[in-house]
């Protein structure tokens, strides 16, 4: 058996992977968000290796016999989900959609007791990475899935400001911890009702149609891109979009197909012609390329492009359609 290594010892070791662990959770969370487009979940997917200078604190303040093996949250995937009623559906994803060995699975949402703490239950799972990549010792790395909703995610980075350690009340004035406890029932409010409002707007054919195809645009354009956008803009297009498809059930499901099916050809568009691309700083043009409905452009002049045409004459810019189709190697 290997000998543990020392704090140091692994401090040292961690520095010469840090680059293998990076890869490890970026690829790991790529995989996530492509898994998550195909389920139709909304949700942000983050990656980050843990940082050196926080590897080594750990590793000294809680006193482990063998850090390397103890500190498992060296990579780390962040799932942020609306509100709470997704996250079930998020767990599933995480320990059954996506094929990951699942090393074990903390939720203390129903854990007794909970409620008297300063904290939003966890709900972490433990997997192994995607990919094949392996430690020093050949042994696949490990990642570490928070999955929270966005008003327990603001709570948590307000809360490790606010307190040393999240939970530990004892030290906290009175005042100050009733203070907390309220902005906890405040953001339990704000979940709720965001869930609320989600449910109803869901109901209402004529916002829920354009909504749902934005949506459905987002979740894969995430799968390409973090890079910000103008969703103003995107509104104003699917506004029109929405005419060059019709009335069709199905079309989420067809949209996620054809973005795996050309994932490579899209990935080189947005590399050529995306936000950061000379092309677009050199001539400011291609604007609509940087935007999630590209996606939809670029499938409707794959598979219906006179739809498409006519639906976009006298509504918008004819350039912008122009740019995309000469971008898909489509004549006009």
């Amino acid at each position: 058996m290997t000998k543990p290594l020392t704090a140091h010892e692994a401090y040292r070791r961690y520095r010469q992977e840090l680059s293998e662990v990076e890869k490890a959770a970026e690829l790991t969370a790529a995989y996530i968000r492509r898994r998550a487009a195909r389920r139709h979940l909304s949700c942000q997917v983050s990656s980050r290796a843990k940082g050196i200078s926080s590897f080594i604190k750990k590793a000294y303040r809680k006193g482990y016999e063998d850090p390397w093996n103890e500190i498992t949250d060296k990579a780390g995937i962040r799932i942020v989900v609306p509100y709470s009623g997704l996250l079930d559906e998020t767990l599933d994803l995480v320990t059954q959609g996506c094929n990951f060995t699942v090393i074990r699975v903390e939720d203390d949402r129903r854990k007794p007791g909970f409620e008297e703490r300063l904290e939003y239950p966890r709900l972490h799972v433990q997997i192994r990475a995607h990919g094949e990549g392996v430690d020093a010792d050949d042994v696949p790395y490990q990642c570490e899935v928070q999955i929270r909703t966005e008003a327990a995610d603001v709570w948590a980075r307000m809360s490790h400001s606010l307190m040393y350690k999240p939970g530990a009340t004892t030290d906290i004035p009175p005042d100050v911890r009733r203070s907390l406890y309220r902005l906890i029932a405040l953001v339990e409010l704000y979940d709720s009702e965001v869930e609320r409002g989600a449910k109803a707007l869901a109901e209402h054919p004529d916002f829920s149609r354009n909504n749902r195809l934005l949506a459905e645009a987002e979740r894969i354009y995430q799968t390409f891109s973090v890079h910000p956008y103008d969703r103003q803009l995107s509104q104003d297009v699917v506004d029109v979009l929405v005419d060059a498809i019709g009335d069709d059930p199905s079309y989420a499901d067809r949209l996620v197909e054809f973005a795996e099916e050309h994932r490579a050809r899209i990935e080189r568009a947005y590399e050529q012609y995306g936000p950061t691309s000379e092309q677009f700083l050199d001539h400011g043009r291609y604007l609509l390329v940087s935007q999630p409905e590209s996606l939809i452009i670029f499938e409707r002049l794959a598979h219906a492009r006179y739809d498409l045409q006519d639906t976009w004459e006298g509504n918008l810019e004819d350039r912008l359609l122009t740019d995309m189709a000469r971008i898909w190697g489509v004549r006009w």
